[in-house]
């Protein structure tokens, strides 16, 4: 059996390990058009505000590796075109720039995603940089250094780690989002809030609400972006609003979703059943509704290649679905959410309620306590929690783990009130903080069955 793997970062990493496991017989060849596999792109920011030294740690696998598995690890080759009919794949070797044409029996396609580039003038401008990859991550570290001030456009999860990185290594920083608050896909008003005073006390400068227009070279060698409501100079912008999956080369060949990700059954096959997706060239199904969503995260990535591996012969362990666990820390504040937010909820039709509660995690009587802020999402219909979020000095991050386990068994807020949770006064309450959240959130959905 000939498989194919069409890039090699996290999905097509844990999909060539699996396939190789469950079939050591199988001739898998990979074609990756960088030099390097497995970078972990979420810890660029802890590399560049100095927190890894050490940058090979963002690498858990190599070709070297891989190879020794059995696998032919064509690095530095690019694939042109994917014939489903014929079943074949034209590659390019990008240092001797010949092309071949494989065959295969079986294509496994983890191209990944890339960052969206809008056609702003002057965006291809060399102080213009993207924050992907590790050539991206390489020269961010190298251009910094010269930099005084840089700007970071996008104030979602990447962006937002960026701005805390750079405004710790002594760089003057201004963050740009066309949303006026930061991360609002993940948070309520109410953790924003507070993330935004945060950036402010570590001079940050936030421009929120603000549409990037141009960019352009000043007379000083600067660059100045000019926004919908003003501009501002600096000496690098890091363009950091998205992605989207790179998977051009199957267009009109398999069933994809509006933006490109490739849709897949439980068995990430798609509807091509010899054609596998996985990671961010792919469609998730997203528990809290049920349906197809894009969510391009590590952890969908690693258990979808995994399932490749598994499933590449015949249908054999479905894929769960995800959550949309995710998390950071900023200036010491763990924040952390699963599920729907209640906008994104009433975004998509879905009838939802929230509460949100502030409470120390353990008794007033120890030497020391710590506010958790938490959100909980249900629906007031059935019951069942949606999604939720905590903040907190104190690392809750395991508790968004807990709620995504909720989220997918269908679990109810009635659950998560009286589920049992140990007591220690050193770690909690006699109710854990969640549960408190969960019989907020009782309390309310009953006054709201007793006003119907």
């Amino acid at each position: 059996m000939k498989v194919t793997v069409v890039g090699c970062t996290h999905a097509g990493t844990f999909a060539i390990k699996q396939i190789l496991a469950e079939h050591p017989d199988a001739e898998v060849t990979v074609y990756e058009r960088n030099d390097v596999i497995s970078f972990l792109s979420c810890g660029i920011a802890l590399y560049l505000g100095g927190k890894v030294a050490d940058p090979q740690g963002l690498f858990y696998s190599s070709p070297k590796e891989l190879a020794g598995l059995g696998a032919n690890v064509q690095m530095n080759h690019n694939v042109l075109n994917i014939d489903p009919e014929k079943k074949t794949v034209t590659v390019e070797d990008l240092n001797t720039h010949e092309q071949t044409t494989q065959d295969y029996d079986k294509l496994v396609m983890t191209s990944g995603s890339w960052p969206i580039v809008p056609k702003i003038p002057g965006i291809d401008n060399a102080k213009v940089k993207l924050c992907k990859n590790w050539a991206h991550a390489q020269t961010l570290i190298e251009e910094a250094k010269s930099a005084k001030h840089i700007t970071v456009i996008g104030a979602g999860y990447i962006g937002a780690e960026l701005a805390e990185a750079y405004s710790t290594t002594g760089h003057e920083v201004t963050l740009i989002d066309a949303m006026d608050r930061v991360m609002p896909k993940y948070f309520d008003s109410e953790f924003t809030d507070v993330i935004e005073q945060d950036y402010r006390d570590n001079h940050v400068q936030l421009a929120l609400g603000e549409t990037v227009e141009s960019f352009d070279d000043n007379a000083a060698g600067r660059l100045t972006i000019k926004t919908d409501h003003g501009s501002y100079d600096t000496d690098l912008a890091i363009l950091c609003i998205g992605f989207r999956p790179n998977t051009d080369l199957l267009k009109g060949k398999v069933d994809m979703a509006k933006n490109g990700a490739i849709i897949t059954d439980d068995y990430m096959r798609s509807s091509n059943p010899d054609i596998f997706a996985a990671g961010d060239s792919a469609a998730v199904h997203y528990n809290p509704t049920h349906q197809n969503a894009y969510i391009p995260l590590a952890t969908n990535a690693v258990r979808q290649g995994i399932l490749v591996g598994k499933n590449l012969v015949k249908p054999t362990v479905k894929y769960m679905g995800t959550q949309s666990s995710s998390g950071l820390e900023l200036y010491g504040r763990t924040i952390v959410s699963t599920g729907l937010t209640l906008a994104s909820a009433k975004q998509q039709g879905i009838n939802a309620e929230q509460v949100i509660v502030k409470d120390n995690y353990r008794p007033e009587f120890m030497p020391t306590t710590t506010p958790v802020l938490m959100s909980l999402v249900y629906s007031p219909d059935t019951r069942r929690i949606l999604g939720g979020a905590l903040m907190s000095k104190y690392d809750v991050s395991q508790s968004a783990n807990t709620l995504s386990v909720c989220i997918q068994n269908d679990n109810t807020i009635d659950d998560l009130a009286m589920v049992d949770m140990l007591f220690q006064p050193n770690f909690d309450r006699p109710f854990n903080y969640l549960n408190i959240v969960a019989q907020a959130a009782q309390a309310q959905a009953d006054k709201l069955t007793s006003v119907d």
